[in-house]
């Protein structure tokens, strides 16, 4: 990241970083994906759908819940009949595989140690300023510019908008799934295809993290039955200057800006930002790869959130 990169991102809660990724390490991953959609079996499957509609439709099953340690898959709603059938082949119905491919992938566990990738910074590059941009977007030197102290990794998806069925995904903040007091929560989506208009490519309300509270919660319902939202009781913005109830409230309808990306890119994606998606209604589906980083020095990760750390703890990027 160059000097300026950071204050983009801390002014508008979004930042693109073309070409972050090599195309060796883009295809590896995107193999990996592929791989995974083909392989995965059907015989034991509880066949759960992720829903990103209404609140009360949210998934929240145990095959969900236990997932933060695995490596699970999670089908689009379209996917199915009005009976319930599957109506298409498994590698085009999944909508995510999560949520521990930084740890049990190879693949994409070497996003975050390059020393079992040495390929992944500069491979493919024909001159030294390239090389130096991914070595600057190393997820590691990104976190250090963002300011991270203790960054804890948690929380990895491959996400497919899938052609003409991939669900819309409403206004929302990762935070409200990933909540730390005070909020702490960053997201590195790394663009395996290109995301057009055409095939549902995120959308951001820019500058909405410095004034969109964090209203509610995504957690473990208490009564065993699930998942739930309530409302944040907590922080609800990060404890540093610029943010906050006191700033002069922007428009949670206002316009959004589109994000078209071409495979490779790094997108990142502040906590508290407001950011969608569209239905994909084309032929082409886009493939692409998350994951999120929380402050682990100084901030508390809530016993209550949906997705809880492994027995080892989140993954450390580094320390210090």
């Amino acid at each position: 990241m160059s000097s300026t990169t950071p204050k983009t991102f801390h002014k508008d809660g979004y930042l693109i970083i073309p070409n972050a990724l090599p195309p060796t390490t883009v295809q590896a991953l995107l193999s990996e994906a592929h791989m995974m959609l083909e392989n995965f079996s059907l015989a034991d499957h509880p066949m759960t759908k992720f829903s990103t509609g209404e609140k009360s439709a949210h998934v929240g099953d145990d095959y969900f819940l236990t997932s933060g340690d695995k490596i699970r898959f999670f089908f689009e709603e379209d996917a199915f009949s009005s009976t319930g059938e599957l109506i298409k082949p498994k590698s085009r119905a999944i909508n995510k595989i999560g949520h521990y491919l930084h740890s049990l992938s190879p693949p994409f566990a070497s996003l975050l140690d390059p020393a079992l990738n040495p390929d992944l910074l500069g491979a493919g590059s024909t001159g030294g300023s390239v090389e130096a941009g991914r070595k600057e977007s190393h997820p590691a030197a990104v976190a250090r510019a963002l300011g991270f102290r203790d960054p804890r990794v948690l929380q990895s998806m491959v996400i497919c908008k899938q052609p003409e069925i991939g669900g819309a995904v409403p206004p929302h903040q990762d935070s409200t799934f990933l909540y730390t007091d005070p909020p702490s929560a960053v997201g590195f989506w790394y663009a395996l295809e290109d995301a057009t208009i055409e095939n549902g490519c995120l959308s951001f309300l820019a500058g909405s993290h410095r004034w969109a509270p964090v209203k509610s919660r995504f957690v473990r319902d208490q009564n065993g039955s699930g998942t739930t939202f309530f409302d944040n009781e907590g922080a609800r913005f990060p404890s540093k200057e610029g943010y906050g109830e006191s700033l002069k409230d922007g428009d949670e309808e206002g316009e959004y800006k589109m994000g078209e990306v071409k495979a490779g890119s790094l997108v990142l994606i502040h906590g508290n930002l407001l950011h969608k998606s569209e239905k994909n209604l084309s032929q082409k589906g886009r493939i692409i790869y998350t994951f999120h980083v929380i402050e682990g020095e100084g901030k508390v990760y809530d016993k209550r959130n949906w997705l809880q750390p492994p027995s080892e703890g989140f993954t450390k990027l580094y320390r210090g």
